[in-house]
Order: structure tokens, then sequence, then C-alpha cells
């Protein structure tokens, strides 16, 4: 719980530098989990990306964030996240392993300055809605101003209709959905974090994007991201919701 003395602008970002094995992990694990962890680290990962999730508080950012980096689903109430928080995963793109530091960001409206401090520094965003609650949906428009006034102007965006396996609940046609994607030129795909409908895909193909972009050569053809897409939906059609 976070007592009404909370001051938003005391949020800062401290970065730890220094030769590798100088125990950089170590104090960091130390600080978040109050424990040394024995044995030796693998050097952390020379090519990283950060990605935050966006979109309105309740539309399942954290859940998201668990089932990606646990593969489980903690069910329940969440206390809505506080600022940012953050948790990191190393991927496997074409046999290079890529580190995502992923940062869930506060949905609600009193913490968006404090989000809209870190845009800058992210290279994608996964941006999702609620597709039992159309008010989550209507306001992507207005967190798609906020990217494009704050982001990086090459970020990467993936719009993603999260709680997918609610269908009984549905309040947004997955054509809505698609529509608005095409709209502002980014992919799209409805997600489950309960079940794990696409959640690793999205961050897969994110991951491929921010790899190529990094160390493909010039000469060779660019990676695309909504075929790619496309192509591993069609793959597991066969467990997709109907």
């Amino acid at each position: 719980m976070v007592g009404d003395g909370y001051n938003e602008a005391l949020l800062h970002k401290t970065i730890l530098v220094g030769d590798s094995g100088v125990g950089k992990t170590s104090l960091l694990v130390q600080f978040d989990q109050g424990k040394f962890i024995p044995g030796s680290f693998s050097a952390t990962v020379g090519i990283g990306f950060t990605v935050m999730l966006l979109g309105d508080s309740g539309v399942g950012k954290t859940c998201f964030l668990l089932q990606f980096k646990d593969g489980a689903f903690l069910s329940g109430t969440f206390i809505a996240t506080v600022g940012i928080d953050f948790r990191n995963k190393v991927v496997a793109v074409d046999g290079v392993k890529v580190k995502l530091q992923i940062w869930d960001t506060a949905g609600q409206e009193r913490f968006r300055s404090v989000t809209h401090a870190y845009y800058r520094d992210a290279q994608a965003l996964l941006l999702l809605y609620d597709i039992t609650s159309k008010m989550s949906f209507d306001n992507i428009r207005a967190w798609l101003t906020e990217i494009h006034e704050y982001a990086q102007k090459d970020v990467v965006i993936m719009l993603l209709g999260n709680k997918a396996d609610v269908s009984s609940g549905r309040a947004v046609r997955t054509e809505d959905g698609a529509s608005l994607a095409r709209e502002y030129g980014v992919p799209f795909m409805e997600t489950s974090a309960k079940t794990g409908m696409n959640v690793e895909l999205a961050f897969l193909a994110i991951a491929k994007e921010l790899k190529q972009r990094a160390v493909q050569p010039l000469d060779e053809p660019r990676f695309q991201i909504h075929e790619y897409i496309e192509s591993q939906k069609k793959k597991s059609s066969c467990c997709a919701f109907s």
C-alpha cells in the first residue's frame, strides 16, 4: 500500500555501470529481493531492448507481463501498479539471445506524468485494451496521441486486445481492433493473459523487429512484423478462440 504522502516527482532512474563480473547483477538482486544468490551469473546479455506496456488501468498489463515472464496466470485482484515496475527476460531470436527489459506502467491518469518521462527510453510499446471494456478501447486513440508526443519517432508499436478468453463479455469486435490498427499502421492481435494466447508471440515479434533493426545489414530484406504475426497466428489457428 502506498500512503497519501507518496510523491510522484520522486521517482528516479539509476543505472549500474562497471566491468563485467564486478557484481552489478548481484547488487541489483540484493536490493530488489534482499538476498544474495550464490554461484556465477551469466554475463548480462549484450543486446537488449526496453519494452513498455501501456493502456488503461485494469486491461491486464501486469497479468500479461507475468504470463510472459513466468508462464503463469495469477488469479484474483491485483493492486494497481504504482508508477513503473519492470521485469527482465531473455529470448532467443534466430540463435541470438536478446534481453527484454519490460516496463509495466500505471494506467491511472494521476500517474501519467510519471510514465511520460519513460516513453523516450523505450524502443517498443505494447498498447493494450480490454475486449470486454469499450471504454478502454475508445481510449486507445488518446494513448496513441501521447505516444506520438512523447515516444521516439521510430518506436515499434503493437496494439493488443487482451482478455480474449472472456468471449461471453466481449464489448469490442475483433474487426474493430484490426481496423484501428490498420488506420495507425501498427500490427494487431488479440491476446489472453489467462491462457497465454499470443502473449509470447507478441513479445517475440517485437524482439525480432528490434533485433533486425539493430544488427541486420542494410542490403538484406527487412523483417516484416505484420507478415510474421499473421504467419504465426495461422500456424496456431487450431488453438485459437472461435
